[in-house]
């Protein structure tokens, strides 16, 4: 692979690729910029308190985007079948590792939930990780699920509940939801009869509630959701401050780094609630900006996913579609109140290496749908005769 590749500053193969594909890399770099913007803002007065240092957080979310960048590059420069090859080892290595947080001693804690491994001063959080290669797995197995024995198909179900009941174990409610949502939506997208879907469906409500039921802080959020002013300074307190925020930015916005919020009243201000700094430094306009640009990147990977001629490549981008934009508006329903408060990140903004690695990785993989989808043509050959079946041939452009 050419080296000048691996940055996208150098990449000259860009002017050749598809319309789709330059307007998915471009909205993904603006993605990208925006959200380093508002880290930087959200971040500062906690990095200064907690490390000595406002940059702290900044600096090595900056490193994260670096190293990420060049597997963003090296995935849209790699043919897909190559990828879906070594899907399923990334699969099982970060499966295991999800069951390796739940040993004690060896899962990091935070928030009373076990979702790291402390590997040196790099944290590895598995459940973030496994979400591209959840998307690119899902496609595969339901986009030839008519050419499948009942055998392999039982297999990989099986290894889905698993990841499943291991990110739910840790417990984190709100990743489980949404990796169950996304292989739900891509088997729906590939046309499995509804009677497997709608058991599924059932059965992953069933799970919920039972989490809920067991584990008393879930209950307890969702309880304040439902009013958070009745416990305003208990359970209530976070999304109340949340509410505060967003609210405070009216029409226009404080302005830029002008948040009061973030200033030690709204808890975990560089992560989980992110959108609601953002919300109250630009107000109403610059949420509904925020949410155009979503708007526009889910309506290119539907477009995408339609040109797609292949069925696991059609479905890899409405799973990645799905993923990108489905996590980006649970994380804004939770930070303005419309859903019950979880700790989901928000793609290219929140604080954290593990995310930033899914969010640019799942966005190639998109990209990569992209240019394939337009570098083969068939054209169809006048018949010789009419005896003879009609010949095609396939016109491929350089990659």
């Amino acid at each position: 692979m050419n080296l000048r590749r691996l940055i996208p500053i150098f990449d000259n193969s860009v002017s050749s690729w598809a319309l789709e594909a330059r307007l998915l890399r471009w909205l993904t770099l603006i993605w990208l910029f925006v959200g380093l913007i508002m880290l930087f803002s959200a971040s500062y007065a906690v990095a200064d308190a907690r490390q000595g240092d406002g940059l702290y957080y900044f600096k090595r979310q900056i490193l994260w985007v670096l190293v990420s960048l060049i597997g963003f590059n090296i995935i849209v420069n790699l043919p897909l079948r190559k990828i879906l090859r070594v899907s399923h080892w990334f699969l099982a290595l970060f499966l295991i590792l999800i069951f390796v947080t739940l040993i004690p001693g060896l899962g990091k804690k935070a928030f009373d939930a076990a979702r790291w491994i402390a590997i040196g001063p790099v944290p590895i959080q598995p459940s973030e990780l496994i979400k591209p290669f959840l998307v690119l797995q899902s496609a595969r197995l339901f986009g030839q699920w008519e050419r499948l024995t009942w055998r392999v198909r039982f297999t990989w179900l099986g290894i889905f509940c698993l990841v499943l009941l291991g990110i739910i174990a840790q417990p984190n409610l709100s990743t489980t939801a949404l990796c169950g949502m996304t292989i739900w939506l891509i088997a729906l997208a590939a046309g499995l009869p509804y009677k497997y879907l709608g058991g599924t469906a059932l059965g992953g409500i069933v799970l919920a509630t039972l989490s809920i039921s067991i584990k008393e802080y879930q209950r307890k959020r969702v309880m304040s959701f439902l009013n958070p002013w009745a416990d305003a300074t208990g359970d209530g307190y976070q999304l109340v401050q949340s509410l505060l925020a967003v609210g405070s930015g009216k029409t226009w916005g404080a302005g830029y780094g002008l948040s009061q919020q973030k200033l030690f009243y709204l808890p975990i201000q560089d992560t989980d609630f992110i959108f609601a700094v953002f919300a109250e430094e630009f107000g109403f306009v610059g949420s509904m900006a925020l949410l155009i640009l979503l708007a526009l990147f889910a309506t290119l990977g539907l477009i995408v996913a339609l040109k797609a001629k292949n069925p696991v490549n059609r479905l890899v981008a409405i799973g990645v579609t799905i993923l990108m934009v489905g996590q980006s508006l649970l994380h804004i329903g939770v930070a303005t109140g419309s859903l019950p408060t979880t700790g989901l990140p928000l793609p290219m903004f929140s604080y954290g290496g593990n995310s930033m690695i899914a969010s640019l990785v799942a966005a190639g993989l998109l990209i990569r749908v992209a240019r394939e989808s337009s570098e083969a043509e068939v054209l169809p050959l006048r018949r010789t005769r009419e005896n003879k079946p009609q010949r095609r041939i396939f016109q491929k452009t350089k990659r």
